[in-house]
């Protein structure tokens, strides 16, 4: 796969005033992401989107509070992924916090019972005889599971982000930025951040009604649940605007100071991350995958049980079991990968041959890895990507994973409009969704999805892009511009880190770890050494020692070892020169 390195636009005369105190770097990082008022690099509290604005937020707090003064039963049904259970948790210690005394929650276990508040999952529900139901990072589409909730005398109350269907569930109250008449300003929310909202706005109630006070409760300071919005927001990989920034921001800078709660702090530990040290990425890439873990291979109750521990060592006992998982699904994930890369090489398809919109299926394959599947496979064929895994006798599901220009929800969408009956239920997201069918319509599902893509991309959009914020001068590449980068985020999904490009004299390369290239560099106008390390290499190509200069992007990292801090270089991808070339 080809891959090309584009730079990123700003403007190199700065006529932005209140920009002007910055950095220049930094004033070039924030214009190529759009900033243009350091109004948008506020991160402080006062500085988030009102609750008021969320529509049917009203509506939601009058029912928790009709279910608090009566003392209702209040199940919260959540889903089995890091964001499901950062806002389970969430809400399960939110509503103790108000003075609830009857609170449970359920996470559907993926292979019994699928996503969603179904009606399996309500009758399970029933048992414990709720007379409400708070789904959270879930419902929208939950028409038939609400239906049911409503034969059987127990309200639902829903609060989600994912995309609306044609129709919504007949709930009492429906909280979602991304619901038809929704007018809130950021459709960005994750489902924890939905969460903290609706808990926003009851505390609100609540003290307008002198609930705490009558009570003899102490008014709860929400920050205390910023540490689980950080990291579930962090973790569902939903675009970064200003409110999401800010939230997360708040969210590390509690964990930063100590202030997290204990399962938060096991996971860190188990992932040797400092907390003192915290940026975004560590939440995405070190606590989110052990997150998720459970959810793929197991059950998220161990997830949200770590999180609501108020044990720091029954927390780390859960985050090793958590660690364990992790390791497990790594080499499940693995030779998945391996088998799919090499179905696709023996199929010897050339990019012009290959479906532009890609399904892959196996019927050994696991149902909780497919979706890292799809986006491994797509980040090595650089197209919307679709892996399957059986589900049960007749039907499969299915995880995609897309890229820039191709929202695969309203593929998913246009398909079923398209062929009436080809799927049996899809949602998700812009770059995420999923999906089940019938196994007999595997194939013509498949060639329905390509039809769809190809309509939205061509040959020359499966080319790998690296977006770049240009070269840097020899006295930026140090230290201290790596740290200034390190605390001007957070960065993330659509307001990412800092990529820069250049060329470089190779002094040194070998690998390590196995699959790991070490590298040291310097410029070619200066010969101050430059460490560097460029993951997961093709070894075949790497090291080579015929090779004097490389082309390459990427990112500027504090090292850490020892107590002793360095830079070092996160090489994102480098091409080989024959010589340097001015």
């Amino acid at each position: 796969m080809t891959t090309t390195i584009i730079r990123r636009e700003y403007s190199k005369e700065t006529n932005i005033e209140s920009l002007a105190e910055l950095h220049p770097l930094l004033q070039r990082v924030y214009q190529a992401r759009g900033i243009n008022s350091s109004d948008e690099l506020e991160r402080s509290l006062q500085h988030l989107i009102p609750y008021q604005k969320l529509y049917g937020i009203d509506k939601a707090v009058d029912v928790l509070f009709t279910a608090l003064q009566a003392q209702q039963r209040v199940l919260i049904v959540g889903d089995f992924d890091a964001d499901g259970a950062t806002s389970t948790a969430l809400m399960v210690t939110a509503l103790n916090i108000f003075g609830f005394k009857h609170v449970n929650y359920l996470v559907p276990n993926r292979f019994e019972y699928g996503y969603g508040l179904t009606p399996e999952i309500v009758e399970l529900g029933a048992k414990w005889q709720p007379d409400l139901i708070v789904t959270v990072d879930n419902g929208i589409s939950s028409c038939d599971g609400v239906a049911t909730a409503n034969e059987l005398g127990i309200k639902v109350l829903v609060t989600d982000h994912h995309l609306a269907g044609a129709e919504l569930p007949n709930a009492a109250a429906i909280v979602n930025p991304n619901q038809p008449n929704a007018t809130f300003p950021s459709k960005a929310l994750a489902g924890v951040g939905v969460s903290f909202y609706v808990m926003l706005a009851f505390r609100g109630l609540l003290r307008e009604k002198n609930w705490f006070t009558d009570n003899n409760l102490a008014e709860p300071n929400m920050g205390q649940l910023l540490d689980l919005v950080a990291l579930g927001t962090v973790a569902d990989v939903v675009p970064l605007d200003k409110n999401n920034r800010i939230l997360v921001h708040q969210g590390i800078q509690r964990i930063r100071a100590g202030k997290c709660r204990p399962g938060i702090k096991a996971l860190l530990d188990i992932a040797k991350r400092k907390p003192e040290k915290l940026v975004a990425s560590d939440l995405g890439f070190a606590i989110g995958p052990r997150l998720n873990a459970a959810g793929r291979l197991d059950d998220m109750s161990l997830g949200i049980n770590c999180l609501l521990s108020p044990s720091i060592d029954v927390a780390h006992e859960m985050a090793r079991q958590l660690d364990e998982l992790n390791k497990e699904r790594r080499t499940i994930e693995n030779d998945m990968k391996e088998q799919a890369f090499m179905s696709l090489d023996k199929l010897n398809l050339d990019t012009k041959a290959m479906p532009i919109g890609l399904c892959l299926y196996d019927p050994a394959w696991h149902q909780g890895v497919i979706g890292i599947l799809a986006a491994r496979v797509k980040e090595r064929h650089h197209r919307p990507v679709i892996a399957f895994a059986e589900a049960d006798e007749f039907n499969i599901k299915g995880s995609a994973r897309s890229i820039q220009g191709v929202h695969i929800r309203d593929v998913l969408d246009a398909v079923a409009a398209k062929n009436p009956g080809l799927i049996s239920k899809f949602g998700g997201h812009a770059m995420a969704a999923g999906l089940s069918l019938p196994k007999a319509n595997y194939e013509v599902f498949a060639r329905a999805f390509d039809v769809e893509v190809r309509k939205l991309l061509t040959e020359n959009d499966l080319y790998a892009r690296i977006d770049s914020d240009g070269t840097l001068e020899a006295h930026e590449i140090d230290l201290t511009t790596a740290e200034m980068l390190r605390n001007a985020g957070p960065w993330g999904q659509a307001f990412p880190e800092p990529i820069f490009d250049g060329r470089f004299r190779i002094l040194d390369q070998r690998i390590v770890g196995g699959k790991h290239l070490r590298l040291t560099l310097s410029l070619p106008t200066n010969m101050q050494p430059i460490t560097a390390i460029a993951f997961n290499i093709d070894t075949d190509k790497w090291p080579n020692h015929r090779c004097d200069f490389i082309h390459a992007a990427f990112r500027l990292d504090v090292n850490e070892y020892n107590g002793f801090r360095s830079l070092q270089l996160m090489i994102e991808h480098l091409e080989a020169l024959n010589e340097i070339v001015n």
